[in-house]
């Protein structure tokens, strides 16, 4: 048996890199709605915050929907 080294280093990276994005990405959703709930609680808004956080929220769902499209296909 033989092992691409090259290949299995290349999904490694960018599965990696993947992941890392995708966290990132949800990380930042949860701050946005973090700082809309401060300044509510401050009587202000934070509409761009909330705006952003749904944004980073629908990249996640599109990378998943992705990956999953790329199991079944």
């Amino acid at each position: 048996m033989k092992i691409d080294w090259a290949a299995l280093g290349s999904v490694f990276g960018v599965g990696l890199v993947a992941t890392v994005a995708l966290v990132a990405l949800f990380t930042l959703g949860i701050a946005g709605l973090s700082r809309q709930e401060r300044a509510a609680a401050r009587g202000g808004s934070a509409a761009l915050a909330v705006t952003g956080a749904y944004a980073c929220f629908a990249a996640c769902a599109a990378a998943v929907a992705y990956g999953i499209y790329l199991i079944v296909a």
